[in-house]
């Protein structure tokens, strides 16, 4: 049986695209999930493992789904081998239980994990860079620019909370919040 397993990092991105890629290789079962790749105990990939059973075949489209250093994608793949599951990565192609076959696998992870770590490096990076601006602000970007929040707090004189949020679209707490800051 051929089982694909699917996983994003973070509830926004996006799974689609690998459980139709997985579906066109035919696939007869196909787990996901949304789940960090730095945890090992992703429960779906669980779950995958502990079903998987000899003459069957773990499919993934990329080696970062189911690894993300090389010493868990070598053991997760060792114990598949042991159980004779077969590992078909498919940017990579089937992994071969042969010495050859483990070495490409072995180096292949490693330039996986060196990857990983080099974007984890860069981001890095460029966050101390953009620290370093005076403009600079944690987090995303205010919705309401400073002229539309001191509108909406003068119309607050005439009206309610509730009136101003629906003629201006600034949500109560948010108007709040800038009062408090204002009067600070």
């Amino acid at each position: 049986m051929k089982y694909g397993y699917a996983r994003v990092s973070t509830m926004g991105q996006d799974l689609q695209a690998q459980l139709d890629t997985l579906r066109k290789e035919g696939c007869d079962l196909i787990f996901s999930e949304k789940f960090t790749g730095t945890k090992v105990d992703r429960p779906e990939f669980q779950t995958l493992l502990s079903q998987l059973t000899s003459g069957d075949t773990l499919m993934v489209t990329k080696l970062d789904r189911f690894a993300r250093s090389t010493s868990e994608a070598l053991t997760i793949v060792k114990e598949l081998f042991e159980k004779g599951v077969k590992v078909h990565v498919l940017n990579m192609g089937l992994i071969e239980n042969t010495p050859t076959g483990r070495l490409i696998f072995t180096i292949m992870s490693g330039f996986a994990e060196f990857e990983r770590d080099l974007i984890v490096e860069r981001t890095q990076e460029g966050r101390a860079i953009a620290r370093l601006r005076e403009d600079y602000r944690e987090g995303r970007p205010a919705k309401y620019g400073k002229k539309q929040i001191e509108h909406a707090l003068s119309m607050l004189v005439e009206y309610s909370y509730k009136q101003v949020e629906e003629m201006t679209g600034i949500s109560k707490s948010t108007l709040i919040r800038a009062k408090r800051k204002k009067s600070v």
